[in-house]
């Protein structure tokens, strides 16, 4: 469960480390689907590895979440909600799923870099953990975002 307060202070430490931050909280969440998968991204993600994420563009309709945009912050969580990692978002295309290419599955750092594992793994993960009813299409729409770590922590447990 995450703490209201440790965002809260993770976000003064971002400031006092990159003065000129604003002053709003950005929004935290997790990588992946399960405490074990947010800790596994976030680990790719700190040791510089994992510069890039894919969403389904359906789950943001369904949700009616904005797509992220280029000078976005988040705020990442560890598996436990615990805040680890302050990102900026670089760039964001929406491409369909089938023409996603090997650059952006090799940024996202997971299995193997290649574009094959990239498929394999993102579809099997739309199929089970889409929110939105349509699931997973072979051409179904894919927010590509590209980001950089901006500030680090290792947190406390």
């Amino acid at each position: 469960m995450t703490d209201p307060l440790a965002i809260e202070e993770f976000w003064r430490e971002c400031r006092t480390a990159l003065p000129g931050l604003p002053a709003a909280v950005p929004e935290a969440w997790a990588f992946g689907a399960t405490p074990a998968h947010a800790d596994s991204l976030l680990a790719l993600v700190l040791d510089g590895t994992k510069t890039a994420t894919a969403s389904s563009l359906w789950d943001y309709e369904h949700s009616q979440e904005p797509v992220p945009e280029a000078g976005l912050l988040n705020i990442i969580l560890d598996g436990f909600g615990v805040p680890c990692a302050l990102l900026e978002t670089v760039s964001v295309e929406v491409v369909p799923f089938n023409e996603v290419d090997a650059s952006h599955a090799f940024a996202e750092g997971e299995g193997d870099r290649s574009l094959s594992d990239w498929r394999g793994t993102h579809e099997r993960y739309w199929r089970e953990y889409s929110e939105n009813p349509r699931g997973f299409e072979p051409d179904m729409p894919v927010v590509c975002e590209r980001f950089r770590l901006m500030y680090a922590t290792t947190g406390s447990r």
